[in-house]
């Protein structure tokens, strides 16, 4: 499985994240064209869950051939790649059927199979430069106060460790940690639904619930700010607490 993906600088276009998509990608796109995205010379980031839950989660392979969009790792993806790859008494599978998984298990063998092995090449981790510096991307959270951390755990024993804050934890927003991350300028995460995006020192939340009865929130990488533009009178606590 991958754990690094690095972008150089964008510059004809703009770069945007997104936050969880859960098989939404019609709601994405409108929310795309509304922001007048340029497929030309813009790039998409992805916080990962693209899958499970919405009507369209088979068409992820159709998305990720896209040359301008990109995603991380999430924790819906790994439950597809685990329950195809190690889990032959089925007990993933019934988390993932939970979960929202239902559309992959009325396919082939072989089908279900090329969406796990598309999914497991998804990275981890994902950085994006841009004119003022990198940012970094990864579904739930950054298991480390220094990206530089994270950066050197990702090839070393305890990978698992690391993958799982990565992609499950929420530990940083419950407990509303603003101490951010340092030596990155800013982590784009998702995973945990809110009402507008949540900025915990540098550590930007952006799932806005655009699977369920929210919105999509696109945040530009270059500016750091989000389209549609944040309402301050929101809370961005969400009742449900699901990613």
């Amino acid at each position: 499985m991958s754990g690094l993906q690095s972008f150089g600088i964008n510059t004809a276009g703009r770069d945007f994240a997104v936050g969880d998509i859960h098989g939404h990608f019609t709601r994405l796109q409108r929310a795309l064209d509304a922001a007048g995205f340029n497929p030309e010379i813009d790039r998409l980031f992805s916080v990962g869950d693209l899958v499970d839950r919405g009507p369209e989660s088979a068409e992820v392979d159709t998305w990720l051939a896209k040359p301008w969009f990109h995603a991380v790792r999430g924790n819906h993806e790994q439950m597809v790649v685990d329950a195809y790859r190690a889990d032959p008494e089925g007990r993933m599978r019934d988390m993932h059927l939970i979960n929202g998984g239902a559309w992959l298990y009325g396919r082939s063998f072989v089908e279900r199979g090329c969406y796990a092995e598309l999914l497991a090449d998804l990275p981890l981790v994902i950085e994006v430069e841009t004119p003022e510096g990198f940012v970094g991307i990864v579904h739930a959270d950054a298991p480390f106060p220094d990206w530089i951390t994270l950066r050197d755990r990702l090839d070393s024993a305890g990978w698992q460790q690391v993958e799982a804050v990565c992609q499950w934890s929420r530990q940083r927003i419950t407990s509303e940690n603003r101490e951010g991350i340092k030596s990155v300028r800013a982590v784009v995460v998702g995973h945990t639904p809110v009402r507008r995006p949540a900025i915990l020192g540098n550590v930007y939340h952006i799932d806005t619930g655009g699977w369920m009865d929210g919105h999509f929130t696109l945040l530009n990488l270059h500016t750091l700010e989000t389209i549609p533009p944040t309402d301050q009178k929101l809370s961005w606590d969400w009742e449900d607490g699901r990613g």
